[in-house]
């Protein structure tokens, strides 16, 4: 069992293995479930593999399922490490990450994609590898999981903004659907400006430091408030990912002392 404070660095390891084989299998999974389903089809963003035909369903699908195969492996020897209770924590990401594009009534179809991405890509991800360290909770670290999450979930709006035409005509109800144009401009920049406010709460003065970043971000905010659509928000989908690293960078970096 790991314990204590000290840093755990093959704890450390299989947790960054689990968390980006999830990420790339949950892009397979939907880039193979919104494929066969059709809507893909006359897609604005970058072009998918089997949409586009660059790949066969079957391929693209076994691709997911090695990543996710992966994920399960290194989670495997990672609970043996911390606690096996985190493989109920595994099983609810890999249903999440199959069951947002695929399945017979996928969530991501009914405006529930942000929902998840905050638990998962945000306090799932932080808490748990916090968690994993230390065998402990907090309520810093969750403080700590906001911004991740918030982050990652105006990666998925600005996504969803860009498509929410196309999205709607096949019957994709996005959040970006259900709230409108204007509206889900306004949740992206929410989404920006809770982050900055929730650095503070881990309770280290240090976290002001992400400031630093708050240019990007007004710029950002400006540049979709002023009404950026279809191929126009591809570069500021770009810039919302660097975004979302100067943060986490500069984070990190401020909680390390």
């Amino acid at each position: 069992m790991l314990a204590g404070n000290q840093w755990q660095p093959i704890a450390a390891l299989l947790s960054l293995v689990v968390a980006l084989a999830l990420q790339i299998g949950v892009n397979y999974s939907n880039d193979y479930s919104d494929g066969i389903r059709g809507t893909d089809n006359d897609r604005i963003g970058p072009i998918r593999l089997t949409a586009s035909g660059l790949a066969s369903a079957e391929a693209v699908k076994r691709a997911a399922v090695i990543s996710y195969a992966i994920a399960v492996l290194a989670g495997l020897v990672l609970a043996s490490l911390s606690s096996w209770w985190i493989l109920f924590v595994g099983c609810a990401a890999l249903v999440a990450a199959w069951g947002y594009t695929g399945g017979k009534n996928p969530y991501g179809y009914r405006g529930l994609g942000e929902i998840s991405v905050f638990l998962f890509f945000g306090v799932v991800a932080t808490v748990g590898t916090y968690y994993v360290q230390t065998l402990e909770f907090s309520f810093a670290v969750f403080a700590a999981s906001v911004p991740m999450g918030a982050l990652s979930c105006a990666l998925l709006v600005i996504n969803n903004i860009r498509d929410r035409e196309r999205d709607a005509q096949v019957g994709k109800s996005t959040l970006a659907v259900r709230l409108g144009d204007q509206n889900s401009r306004r949740f992206f920049i929410f989404l920006l400006a809770i982050s900055y406010l929730a650095a503070p709460l881990t309770g280290n003065v240090l976290a002001l430091l992400t400031l630093a970043t708050a240019p990007q971000a007004l710029s950002l905010s400006r540049e979709v408030r002023a009404g950026a659509s279809g191929p126009a928000l591809i570069p500021l989908l770009a810039r919302t990912g660097q975004l979302q690293l100067h943060f986490a960078i500069t984070f990190a970096l401020a909680l390390s002392f």
